[in-house]
């Protein structure tokens, strides 16, 4: 039997570079195509936490880098109209170990990945044909080629997934709440540019408005959405229409309202998407598998970036047991990930009600019992349980030659972010124990044999 030896990976955020990482470690030949024409810099914060999540970090080698550049969490308060307090929540509930920009992970991720990697950056897979001895490919720019090996990393509205799994409709759940958030400019009235104050946040039944300053620019603030829907019919890629859906949403509410609504006119950074969970039945067919939110995420709260690289690590390493028989090896992947996975992913299904509690009671019980010190603290120790998996360890194989790759490494700076929106990542809000304490910045994960 042939050994599998080339893959293609698309998506080039968090799980695709990772495990293209693990690939070439494993002597594969890893190919990542990814629809954005550069990396994307900032983004909203993403955490990792419990000691699955570090010692993946570890083994993968990035572990300091990451600590180097955390953002250290935030403090998130929810205030009545006139600002008053009703909840506080300290950093721990929303930063877990480690948080740091999206946009910043994505990076670190992508020099790990370098130079045995290829990158095809401003392109995307527009037809997957199987064939006894691989997979023929062809691309909206590149042209056709043929890889042993095609792997979906490209998050809850895959694009593999619906070439090869049949349509979002039928994977994707609608779990009854839309959220977005951009960025907008900063003023003393709007939110204080401390490091100490967090996100700001207030509610009526069934919607949430949020608001964060940047750390690194005074100047800048993030607004953060979420309200309660039933599922909507619009253009996902227009940004006219989300920003009429936003407004009609939050028309006449009070607080700062009103002017992060006016803000959305020059605003060319929106995020806008529902609040859904993806399930696929078999996270494979054939020569084709799936990876992180595309075979088992939740936009927000699912633990989405921590899942995808412990995913990555898993994946790359069954393969590279039976380099030969990828059918095993995918078997193997799922069989470990899934009940992990899924367990992680069920902390989405309640972040809309807990952002935003559809009654006046609903509020009051959330703030109520999160002010209680002994609840929060259960709180923040039962999440340690959800991220936690007993790691396997693989056989390190030759790493694969250096790529005569077509990408540019590029340094990308820090933009602003809002402590408010974790996609792919553990919910602030989430009352099902996602959260962990944090740990000092000086404690390791203890170093894995992969290392």
């Amino acid at each position: 039997m042939r050994q599998n030896h080339t893959v293609l990976i698309s998506g080039a955020s968090i799980a695709g570079p990772a495990l293209a990482h693990w690939l070439a470690r494993r002597g594969f030949r890893p190919t990542v195509v990814e629809l954005a024409p550069a990396l994307r810099p900032g983004g909203q914060a993403v955490d990792f936490r419990g000691e699955t999540h570090l010692s993946v970090l570890d083994r993968m080698g990035i572990l300091d880098d990451l600590r180097r550049i955390q953002t250290g969490g935030s403090p998130i308060t929810f205030v009545d109209a006139a600002d008053n307090p009703l909840l506080h929540l300290p950093a721990e509930f929303a930063g877990g170990d480690i948080e740091v920009l999206r946009g910043d992970l994505s990076h670190v991720l992508y020099e790990a990945s370098l130079p045995a990697t290829e990158y095809l950056f401003g392109d995307s897979i527009t037809s997957l044909t199987e064939t006894p001895t691989g997979v023929d490919v062809t691309f909206r720019n590149a042209p056709p080629r043929t890889f042993d090996l095609v792997i979906g990393a490209d998050g809850l509205h895959s694009n593999v997934r619906r070439l090869a799994f049949g349509p979002e409709s039928d994977h994707v759940t609608h779990l009854g709440h839309y959220a977005a958030t951009w960025t907008l400019p900063n003023h003393p009235t709007l939110h204080p540019a401390t490091s100490s104050t967090g996100s700001t946040g207030y509610n009526t039944p069934g919607r949430l408005a949020g608001v964060s300053a940047s750390r690194t620019d005074p100047t800048r603030a993030a607004a953060f959405l979420v309200f309660a829907s039933p599922e909507l019919t619009y253009d996902r890629h227009d940004p006219g229409a989300h920003k009429a859906i936003l407004k009609q949403a939050f028309a006449g509410l009070p607080w700062k309202v009103g002017h992060l609504l006016d803000s959305l006119a020059d605003a060319d950074d929106l995020y806008f998407d529902s609040i859904s969970r993806a399930d696929v039945p078999t996270w494979s067919t054939g020569r084709i598998a799936l990876v992180g939110d595309a075979a088992c995420g939740a936009t927000i709260g699912g633990m989405g970036t921590g899942t995808g690289i412990v995913a990555a690590y898993v994946l790359a390493g069954e393969l590279s047991r039976s380099p030969q028989d990828h059918r095993a090896a995918f078997a193997r992947y799922e069989s470990l990930l899934r009940p992990y996975a899924q367990g992680c992913q069920k902390s989405g299904d309640r972040t809309g009600p807990f952002l935003a509690p559809g009654t006046k009671l609903g509020l009051r019980l959330r703030n109520g019992l999160l002010s209680r010190r002994r609840i929060l603290d259960w709180t923040l120790k039962a999440g340690e349980d959800v991220t936690t998996l007993p790691l396997p360890t693989y056989a390190t194989a030759p790493a694969a030659t250096p790529f005569p790759t077509r990408s540019t490494r590029r340094r990308l700076s820090t933009t602003t972010t809002s402590s408010w929106p974790r996609s792919s990542s553990p919910s602030p809000w989430s009352t099902s124990g996602t959260a962990s304490t944090s740990r000092p910045a000086s404690k390791r994960a203890p170093p894995g044999p992969d290392r």
